[in-house]
């Protein structure tokens, strides 16, 4: 038992890592949009912002029209969520970030994310969306 019981505890102290590891958290230069990119995707949350979101679908329980997914396959789209993204490190204008299938770029006019097998995306600023 007391083997059993180690073995759970290593175990866990190497999980525990590697899957902080895996997500790559960052915010643009000016706080206004966080991001993290995930091996099942990317998340970015908007803090403030005046565009126009689509109309919170009856299934959305938690916040509308702030977050704008992208996954695996697939277009972006916007996610009903009921948490924040970690601001991260700060990704300098002009600079890009990739990890997993994923790449983002922080542009002065907003960031803007692609799926690198795809190409699928999107770009998200104070003033605007847009799904690629």
């Amino acid at each position: 038992m007391r083997r059993l019981v180690l073995s759970a505890a290593l175990l866990a102290a190497a999980i525990v890592p590697a899957s902080a590891a895996a997500i790559v958290s960052f915010h643009s230069p000016s706080g206004n949009i966080r991001c993290a990119i995930l091996k099942t995707g990317v998340r970015c949350d908007i803090q403030q912002k005046t565009f126009h979101s689509p109309p919170k679908p009856n299934s959305c329980e938690f916040d509308w029209g702030q977050s704008i997914g992208l996954a695996r396959r697939g277009k972006a789209h916007f996610n009903c969520v009921s948490d924040a993204t970690d601001p991260g490190s700060e990704l300098a204008y002009g600079d890009e970030i990739a990890s997993h299938r994923f790449r983002c770029k922080s542009l002065s006019s907003g960031v803007r994310c692609v799926n690198k097998r795809n190409e699928h995306g999107f770009k998200l600023s104070r003033q605007s969306y847009r799904f690629f």
